[in-house]
């Protein structure tokens, strides 16, 4: 199975999330019982009505969340809520996986703040988040996760819309996105993106969950079965477009799917020689793959296009290099999911003339038909320890598999 998130074009709060989830299917009188039982350990917050109700948003029919509360508070310690968050989890007889995405949540939430403001975590006060929301939001997703058993889920999320224009808070005006959407969004590979809406789209509370519920980008929706979709209304109505986070719940094909970049830089003054060196700097440095391809450019001038696919945690350092062992003036750098078969690593012994060899090899298997490759090093070593040929020692470990893996 795999859990869709789209953001795209409304973005994504706390209270969407929720709403969408119930929208999806899970038991909104768990979510609401759940949410009384824990309003006490929040003083000074009563929640005097909650409930899911469908609504239409510009033609969308979806789930939103009516809360009325009755509280007087401006501020309060991170810490206070954290330990009202933990203490209702607690109370809830959640299991610990669902207490832990819990924690993790508000952990993230005063984190940020403590990194913007330079204080520690135990001095991290909340001002807008200081309300009985951020625990209902939390708390209640947590209950709508563990209901229809999605913690152990794939999740994958598009692109993060966070709006546009300026925002006001209280420590007064700043551009959109503020900057704790931005430090929670920094050590997360999920992506997000601007829009013409004059609007904050995504609210830290929102980030903070959806950080925690997948790190997994896609630019594109994966290749799936549709099962069901929950729609979950935001409290705003946007002129333009519906407020309204989807999350789709659906059979993924055959394939896992991941993001990489790809890089991309035409080089037309340097040697083979520094091309081979290259390729051999760049998969150290830990690439995915690296092609080289011979074309001819402006003017008729023969070039070499080097691409290079690898995750965002290299880009830095393979431009460096392909900047520093080549000369290139520039890096041309794009998003890319890829469609992966599923594939597992296995390896054996074989002894031959009283010495022992290692064989690894990956198996994989799509639509019955089963696959394997030999890790070429393998052949490589023993072809030239027998001073046999490659092609024969490869003909031989095949059937040598085969015959484990009885095919």
């Amino acid at each position: 199975m795999v859990i869709v998130i789209d953001p795209q074009i409304a973005g994504i709060s706390g209270d969407m999330i929720l709403a969408a989830l119930v929208n999806l299917g899970a038991d909104k009188n768990k979510i609401i019982e759940g949410i009384i039982k824990s309003q006490k350990f929040l003083s000074g917050s009563i929640i005097k009505k909650m409930d899911f109700q469908k609504i239409q948003k510009r033609g969308i029919v979806s789930t939103e969340l009516i809360l009325e509360i009755d509280e007087n508070i401006s501020e309060r310690k991170g810490i206070e809520i954290k330990k009202a968050i933990l203490d209702s989890v607690n109370e809830l007889s959640l299991p610990t996986r669902a207490k832990i995405f819990a924690e993790s949540c508000i952990k993230t939430l005063i984190s940020s703040e403590s990194k913007i403001h330079g204080i520690s975590e135990d001095s991290v006060h909340f001002h807008e988040a200081s309300s009985i929301d951020t625990l209902v939001d939390i708390v209640g997703i947590t209950i709508a996760l563990d209901d229809l058993k999605l913690f152990d889920e794939k999740i994958v999320c598009l692109p993060v819309s966070v709006g546009g224009g300026t925002v006001s808070f209280s420590h007064g005006t700043m551009s959109n996105p503020a900057s704790a959407i931005l430090q929670i969004f920094k050590n997360s590979n999920l992506n997000i993106q601007g829009n013409d809406s004059k609007r904050e789209l995504t609210t830290p509370t929102g980030a903070c969950i959806l950080v925690n519920l997948t790190n997994n980008p896609i630019q594109h929706y994966p290749s799936m079965n549709i099962g069901s979709i929950g729609y979950g209304a935001g409290q705003k109505d946007i002129e333009g477009f519906s407020n309204v986070l989807k999350i789709i719940q659906g059979d993924e094909n055959n394939f896992e799917i991941d993001s990489v970049k790809i890089l991309e830089t035409n080089i037309d003054d340097v040697s083979g020689e520094i091309l081979g060196h290259l390729i051999e700097k760049i998969m150290d440095q830990g690439a995915k793959d690296i092609s080289i391809y011979p074309g001819i450019t402006k003017k008729g001038r023969p070039t070499n296009l080097v691409c290079v696919i690898c995750d965002d945690v290299k880009v830095d350092v393979i431009i460096d290099t392909l900047v520093l062992e080549t000369g290139t003036l520039g890096v041309r750098i794009s998003n890319s999911n890829r469609y992966i078969i599923p594939r597992t690593n296995h390896n054996f012994s074989l002894t031959f003339d009283g010495k022992s060899y290692e064989v690894n090899y990956k198996k994989s298997c799509h639509k019955g038909k089963i696959h394997f490759k030999i890790e070429f090093e393998n052949l490589k070593n023993i072809s030239n320890a027998l001073d046999k040929p490659i092609v024969d020692i490869e003909s031989f470990l095949r059937k040598e598999i085969e015959k484990r893996e009885d095919l």
